[in-house]
């Protein structure tokens, strides 16, 4: 009887592990997939990352955004080009898993563009993510 509840307790670690490392390399897509978006200058595309909800948050030098839409007028407002939009990177991501369907992502950004077109700028910016029906999704963002 010990042996088979050892089995099962080390097949659940195991299941347990390979979903925390599935969920984490979701996770990495989702943030891949955006930069595709912005990088080709497809600002609503990129917005896919975040969840379509009026609770969506995005926490910037300008205050506190709320509302999916808002933020996506925003964007479209302050990247209105290819070339305002420039490319950007990601670096140093670091993926926490919360637990019951929610993790955490802390990294750096940094957008190259042309000196007519604003410089380039970086920051730090943190991700709170929910695992929705349609996959990972930013439900807050705070970038400075």
């Amino acid at each position: 009887m010990r042996i088979a509840l050892a089995a099962v307790l080390l097949l659940l670690t195991a299941f347990t592990g390979f979903a925390q490392k599935s969920d984490e390399a979701e996770i990495r897509h989702v943030l891949a997939a955006s930069l595709e978006d912005w990088n080709r200058g497809d600002v609503r595309g990129f917005m896919k990352s975040y969840e379509a909800s009026p609770n969506t948050l995005f926490i910037g030098k300008a205050g506190v955004t709320r509302g999916h839409q808002q933020v996506l007028d925003n964007y479209l407002k302050r990247y209105p080009t290819k070339e305002s939009m420039g490319t950007t990177t990601f670096s140093n991501l670091e993926v926490k898993l919360l637990g019951d369907g929610h993790a955490w992502v802390l990294g750096n950004w940094n957008l190259k563009r042309d000196a007519k077109a604003g410089g380039d700028i970086g920051g730090v910016f943190t991700l709170l993510l929910r695992k929705t029906p349609a996959g990972w999704k930013i439900i807050a963002d705070h970038t400075s």
